[in-house]
């Protein structure tokens, strides 16, 4: 089989169609968590612990250099270097919403299982009557004529 053959077998399977939907899915999801986090429960958090926008708290290690001319030379501008917990703090915040509703979802579908398994599956047809037993059947039901 060739190399592209192969590939297409593998890529066209049920279940790579079914985690890439997934994959999109939870990259749209992850954006609305964000979204819901960053827009709706860290702004009245910020106000609860005193009018703090979490994304702006940062501790600055080196102070930006601005751009200066020296000698005729442009001398270019240096970025301040900060560590932005701020970030890290509604970054995390993210990350367990996501990771409870995750859980959410997996003990949903764990009860559904468990339900689906614990249901009592319809019991078989018995099987039919051989032949002899169906002419054995009759002859009785002649005699009792």
């Amino acid at each position: 089989m060739s190399f592209f053959k192969e590939f297409k077998a593998f890529a066209m399977r049920g279940n790579v169609i079914d985690m890439a939907v997934g994959i999109v899915i939870g990259g749209a999801f992850g954006k609305i968590v964000s979204s819901f986090v960053a827009d709706v429960v860290m702004p009245p958090l910020g106000m609860l612990l005193g009018k703090v926008n979490f994304t702006d708290l940062a501790i600055t290690l080196k102070e930006a250099v601005p751009a200066t001319v020296e000698n005729g030379k442009e001398i270019a501008a240096v970025a301040a270097v900060t560590l932005n917990y701020g970030k890290f703090i509604q970054t995390t915040v993210d990350f367990i919403i996501i990771a409870f509703a995750i859980f959410l979802v997996v003990k949903a579908m764990n009860t559904l299982k468990r339900k689906e398994e614990a249901a009592p599956a319809a019991p078989p047809p018995p099987p039919a009557p051989s032949k002899e037993v169906l002419l054995l059947t009759e002859i009785r039901d002649l005699l009792k004529k």
